[in-house]
């Protein structure tokens, strides 16, 4: 793996670190030099990713769409590390059902906007201040292409990451006057445990959508995400990057 930024001393929060895109960017900050704490509800599977990354990671079993939850875990992790939350980067998703909006579960609606939107407020919540207290900190959140165009048969999904862009817009110019930078990412879609939660129907529509005609990998995303997070990027912030192979068309 080509380490191209230096984080020693930093102190990452990755949520949904256990697998996918969390686990990938866990592995690219690691090998910078960060520490990395790992928030997962999978007991089982933040033990093997721990385990995989190796002894610069920390496992902590949360429920993101808990607050209680949260707050604790990113507590746990500063007082691990002298007081220091420096780095925040928010994966933990569900996809939920496909299906047109008149038939949507209300069940599966409330469940995916608690996880991916509510989620993503309360780790933003819970980190702020531990990086105006050390008057530093990157943040990234991880919303979705569907966040900006919409995904047929998925709107809470699409919602879901709509209201991530607009939370990081927001969060952003709050702390635009701090060295704190708050930004998200709008990949298309990647081959990760979420595609079991999609229909092929569902699936091949996504690929059909890109026009480098492949899904993004991993390690794609993580590169982008090691620049958004370390010292090189002071100004950026209040922004969404694409990583849609050219579907996005803003």
């Amino acid at each position: 793996m080509t380490v191209t930024h230096d984080m020693t001393g930093d102190v990452a929060v990755i949520t949904g670190g256990a697998q996918g895109i969390g686990l990938a960017c866990a592995h690219r900050l690691s090998a910078s030099g960060a520490k990395v704490h790992l928030f997962d509800i999978d007991e089982a599977a933040l033990k093997a990713a721990c385990d995989e990354v190796g002894p610069n990671a920390a496992a902590h079993k949360v429920d993101i769409s808990n607050p209680d939850s949260v707050s604790a875990a990113v507590a746990d992790a500063a007082a691990m590390n002298a007081g220091t939350v420096s780095i925040c980067i928010n994966s933990a998703g569900i996809s939920g059902p496909n299906a047109p909006l008149v038939d949507y579960p209300v069940d599966d609606w409330v469940r995916i906007i608690n996880l991916n939107l509510n989620g993503t407020f309360f780790v933003n919540r819970a980190v702020v201040p531990f990086m105006k207290q050390n008057g530093y900190g990157r943040i990234v959140n991880i919303a979705s292409v569907a966040g900006k165009e919409g995904n047929p048969n998925a709107a809470a999904y699409s919602a879901s990451k709509a209201g991530v862009i607009g939370l990081t817009k927001s969060l952003g110019k709050e702390l635009a006057d701090l060295d704190i930078a708050v930004n998200c990412i709008t990949p298309a879609a990647a081959k990760t445990a979420i595609f079991d939660q999609m229909t092929d129907e569902q699936i091949n529509y996504m690929l059909s959508k890109i026009p480098r005609q492949r899904f993004v990998q991993t390690d794609e995303i993580a590169a982008m995400v090691a620049w958004l997070v370390c010292r090189e990027n002071s100004f950026t912030t209040a922004s969404t990057f694409d990583l849609s192979g050219g579907r996005a068309t803003y």
